[in-house]
């Protein structure tokens, strides 16, 4: 419990304190956000606002979690440390992104199948390695089950695993990326999800089969790799997100670009592998499901039949078109995603109390 409170605190400290120091960097050199013409027109104001801001939380999470280490005496893990791979490896193709969109003032930034392609080695080295490095009672990071709450099911076979993780990697990294079109909208949301997978992880490891010889009923216990380490990382993140949250709100002095929403979608799709609760990751993180889902429909029905089904997609700014202001949209999307993280949990908690 002492790591979950130090790495969200320090995480905390450090982006609140170092944010506004990576402004006056950014905006010292420049590094200002480009705005699409055919976007919203109350966001034409926002451009040259530094971006790149995840920057600020990844390397928050990242300290915060070596931190917490030294100062607690713990090791490190291998499920943590891959989902800091994996979290930081999003990262930097973000940033690449970023980087070429500012400084080459190509709008669009790294070309599609480079950036694909950056994701895909990065999601596919995260999915080879989770299925290694057995402890000594044979549990990998991840499972080659597929799960909700745990595991069910047969196995898949490495190879439809990383498939999968692939999916989930490159749908949740992309979703964050969508979500975070307004000020504040994706931080915010992030926050509760890795709040959520905070409580997660710190209720696995109280009922993990590694501490079954403590428990009254070993046979109801989680089979998770060190759950404590991964409730540590989600509380760093949380600690970080908050942080940089309080720069990121309306209205923003910074954004934190495709270097932190890709990673944030990949910590996300981590958390969710590595403490087996894969397919509840799409209603704890149901905004940037939802927000994703609003891109797929008007995409295909304007391919399909040549109408919209939405004034403009991403859905934030279909509402932002009716009249919503900018503010309004932000808290009744997270009031949503505040709902998602509780109904979440709760099934979480039921499928354990009552199973």
């Amino acid at each position: 419990m002492n790591q979950i409170l130090f790495a969200g605190a320090i995480g905390l400290f450090l982006t609140l304190i170092g944010t506004p120091l990576l402004i006056k960097l950014l905006a010292r050199k420049g590094y200002g956000q480009f705005i699409r013409d055919d976007g919203p027109r109350g966001h034409h104001g926002k451009r040259g606002t530094p971006t790149m801001g995840g920057i600020a939380f990844i390397l928050a999470t990242l300290i915060a979690y070596v931190l917490t280490k030294v100062v607690t005496g713990e090791g490190v893990t291998y499920p943590g440390l891959l989902v800091l791979f994996l979290m930081a490896g999003m990262g930097v193709v973000g940033f690449l992104d970023d980087y070429i969109k500012i400084v080459k003032r190509r709008s669009l930034g790294l070309r599609a199948g480079a950036k694909m392609s950056g994701q895909l080695i990065v999601g596919i080295l995260f999915a080879v390695l989770a299925v290694q490095f057995a402890d000594d009672r044979g549990q990998t990071p991840a499972s080659l089950r597929l799960s909700f709450v745990t595991d069910f099911g047969w196995t898949i076979g490495p190879v439809l695993f990383v498939v999968w993780a692939l999916f989930m990697i490159l749908a949740m990294s992309n979703g964050v990326n969508l979500t975070d079109g307004l000020d504040g909208l994706a931080t915010g949301a992030s926050v509760m999800v890795f709040g959520g997978y905070t409580f997660i992880g710190l209720w696995q490891f109280q009922k993990s089969c590694a501490n079954a010889m403590t428990m009254t009923d070993p046979a109801s216990c989680m089979e998770v790799r060190d759950p404590l380490d991964l409730a540590v990382i989600a509380s760093a993140l949380m600690g970080a997100c908050f942080g940089f949250l309080w720069w990121n709100t309306s209205p923003a002095k910074i954004f934190m670009g495709d270097t932190g929403s890709l990673a944030l979608g990949g910590a996300l799709a981590g958390l969710a592998i590595c403490s087996r609760t894969q397919l509840l990751l799409a209603l704890l993180g149901g905004l940037f499901v939802l927000i994703t889902l609003s891109v797929v429909i008007q995409v295909g029905s304007f391919k399909m039949t040549g109408k919209r089904v939405f004034k403009m997609a991403p859905l934030q700014h279909h509402f932002e078109l009716k009249g919503w202001s900018e503010v309004l949209v932000v808290v009744r999307f997270w009031t949503i995603q505040g709902m998602c993280v509780i109904v979440g949990l709760g099934l979480f908690y039921a499928g354990w109390a009552v199973g």
